[in-house]
């Protein structure tokens, strides 16, 4: 019946009809056949189907179009939701037995059911219209009588049968890729074949590289842009150089991490006859090498950003750009985009200068060498360092002073080997030389940003910002009571959270529960984004920001460069429209948050090769999260991360209190609450698993 009245409907796009006068035109006049018709026509307009006028039904002409849509899968796999491509219409809600053969992503085709779960309606997947993924990589597994291979991502709850004609050289325990992916029956796995073998499960390189195919991350280059970049060489003409700010003879010099090979920021400071000071940010002029609409552009464009996986990186630009040709390496003349600040002693910009430039760095430095000189006050160039560092504390000073909030998520660093095996995990030291660069860096951001906004008025010239939204309510308010629950407060009706945000963050710096405080604060916030509409930056608390630093690594600041020398030399024919910008920043903002998740997934791998080392010892840590099942630790000494099962807790039965981050012992009443410290010994490490199991010491 429900059939049949979709069928009149859709057959009569206009007609507004009474449930009685459908009842006579679909022969439905057995009163009993009557009311159902009435209720599923009630259903029909619940479900969108149909709406209402007065008395009569119509169709509802947006519903009555396929929904199409793409499937968010549980973590169990046991139900998901189809988000609309129509953003009007709320998520559909998919019980696990109308799954059909769907896997997390794809691009499926829902129809309606005449109930509803929550506030979502129900409905059922028809049709697979595009498969999220085309490869997939996993661990060849062997039974006694077939192959199939157990994918990595874990939100792929089906093993891929393996024809043993289809393993072309695979053997047991291979990372694979396997392509050609077929799944037409629910009640069978789907079928596949070994497309390439990446090495044996377990090594790095296997590791690293099964990471890249599964975060769709392009190790090498294609050929085109080979060719074209062994036609690239460093331009020094007179012609060039005479059209740049001449700078070879600053001291000018490069800040970075040890293991840098790409080098596109360079300071320089100044104080002059007036008693202000004259800094110079100095970037690795890439838009002069990398013409738009080249091969090594849109390679550079689709890859957005550089992924750094530990031990190893894939570039943004070919290592001959990026560690050569644009790197500003010491002692030679590179070509560089110039920001020279005038400061007062209040640090308020009193001038500025954007301009072309050459240099010639005259030292490499490292941030270890750069806080040795800070700390004793001598070596080469200690002058600068020592005044650039004093600015820098007053940029921070009155950055925080005015909103800006100060998130430091812990790091680790690693210790290989030859062989890039993991040696020792230390949690990072945040010291002065690494604030000396940064607020450097985003007072240049701030700079380039307001000029554009100052200078355009009326026509705004189009751009790219970096921005940050405002925090949801729901979640500052969730974020308040986690904090109660570790004995801090949060005020959610203050005037100004951001303040509230960094005056927690400094309560908490240096205690065992400051990762945990600052990774729920940061989950609380919006994404920071790339837009052409600029809205601010929230956590910064500037209202003009973009990215103009590290154009190296970051396809936006490549963009951005092009654009401010548009505009600085008042070029109105400016190579991007609004429509292309927003396409840079959608597509840039998306490869980002890719990129960080690869490069978490990269961390956890070595911490789990570490780890393995570890079984049997003991450690300090803090409860990072907490389950139905058991809870997840932190260790405090190298961040690795693992879980305590509930089974694994005998000494009484444990209920889990979601609402307020805890599991209480049904008998003693003993509690575990997130962010806890505890004592833990290692008891398994699985790396195909990438998982970690601890047992609590009492």
């Amino acid at each position: 019946m429900k059939n049949k009245i979709k069928a009149f409907f859709k057959n009569n796009h206009s007609t507004a009809i009474k449930a009685k006068q459908l009842s006579k035109k679909l022969d439905l006049t057995d009163p009993h056949e009557y009311a159902q018709l009435k209720e599923i026509m009630h259903n029909l307009e619940k479900e969108g189907f149909l709406k209402k006028i007065g008395k009569r039904f119509q169709l509802n002409k947006s519903m009555s179009e396929k929904l199409i849509g793409t499937l968010q899968l549980s973590d169990s796999a046991t139900f998901g939701f189809v988000i609309l491509e129509n953003k009007n219409l709320k998520d559909i809600f998919i019980p696990e037995k109308y799954l059909h053969t769907a896997l997390h992503g794809d691009k499926v085709e829902v129809e309606l059911l005449a109930t509803q779960r929550g506030k979502n309606l129900e409905g059922r997947i028809i049709d697979i219209v595009e498969r999220s993924k085309t490869e997939i990589v996993g661990i060849l597994r062997k039974t006694k009588s077939f192959y199939f291979v157990e994918p990595d991502d874990p939100m792929i709850h089906r093993d891929i049968y393996i024809s043993s004609e289809y393993l072309y050289g695979a053997k047991n325990k291979d990372k694979v890729v396997v392509s050609d992916i077929e799944w037409f029956d629910k009640q069978l796995n789907p079928e596949g074949r070994v497309k390439e073998i990446l090495g044996k499960s377990g090594t790095y390189d296997a590791e690293v590289s099964a990471l890249a195919r599964e975060f769709n991350l392009t190790y090498k280059f294609p050929m085109k842009v080979e060719e074209e970049t062994k036609q690239v060489e460093i331009d020094l003409d007179e012609a060039e150089l005479k059209s740049r700010l001449d700078l070879r003879n600053k001291n000018i010099f490069t800040i970075d991490p040890d293991d840098a090979k790409d080098f596109d920021d360079a300071v320089s400071i100044e104080k002059l006859a007036n008693g202000n000071y004259e800094v110079g940010i100095h970037i690795a002029d890439v838009s002069h090498y990398v013409t738009q609409g080249s091969e090594i552009d849109n390679e550079a464009f689709k890859r957005a950003t550089s992924v750094y996986f530990v031990g190893k990186v894939i570039p943004m630009l070919h290592e001959k750009l990026s560690n050569e040709i644009c790197s500003l390496v010491p002692n030679e003349d590179r070509l560089t985009y110039s920001v020279i600040a005038e400061l007062n002693s209040r640090v308020k910009v009193e001038n500025y200068t954007i301009k072309k430039s050459v240099i010639n760095s005259k030292r490499r430095f490292t941030y270890n060498e750069v806080q040795k000189i800070l700390d004793s006050g001598e070596g080469e160039f200690s002058k600068e360092l020592i005044e650039l560092n004093e600015l820098a504390k007053k940029l921070r000073s009155k950055r925080i002073s005015k909103g800006s909030i100060n998130f430091h998520t812990p790091e680790v660093e690693f210790e290989l080997n030859e062989n890039g095996e993991t040696k020792d995990i230390k949690v990072k030291q945040i010291k002065d030389s690494h604030k000396l660069v940064e607020e450097f860096m985003l007072l240049a951001n701030q700079i380039v940003a307001k000029h554009v906004k100052d200078k355009s008025n009326k026509n705004p010239f189009p751009f790219v910002y970096r921005v940050h939204d405002l925090p949801d309510h729901e979640k500052l308010q969730e974020f308040s009571n986690f904090v109660k629950s570790l004995g801090y407060t949060f005020d959610t009706n203050s005037a100004n959270n951001s303040k509230q945000f960094q005056a927690l963050l400094e309560k908490v710096e240096g205690t065992e529960e400051e990762s945990l405080i600052n990774d729920v604060a940061i989950r609380s916030m919006a994404k920071a984004v790339y837009s052409a509409d600029n809205i601010g930056h929230y956590g910064l608390g500037f209202k003009h920001y973009t990215h103009f630093t590290s154009p190296i690594r970051r396809y936006p600041d490549l963009a951005v460069h092009r654009l401010i020398f548009d505009y600085v030399e008042n070029n109105r024919k400016n190579r991007y429209n609004k429509a292309q910008l927003d396409y840079i920043c959608d597509h840039s903002s998306a490869q980002e948050r890719n990129a960080v998740t690869a490069e978490r997934e990269s961390i956890k791998i070595k911490q789990i090769e570490y780890m393995q080392s570890q079984v049997g010892q003991e450690f300090r840590a803090v409860i990072s999260g907490i389950t139905n099942f058991g809870f997840f630790v932190k260790i405090s000494q190298n961040l690795s991360e693992g879980l305590v099962r509930l089974k694994d807790l005998d000494d009484d039965y444990y209920i889990f209190d979601e609402k307020n981050y805890s599991l209480i012992g049904k008998t003693t009443k003993r509690r575990f609450r997130l962010g806890d410290k505890i004592n833990v010994r290692v008891v398994r490490v699985d790396q195909e698993k990438r998982e970690i199991d601890f047992i609590l010491l009492d």
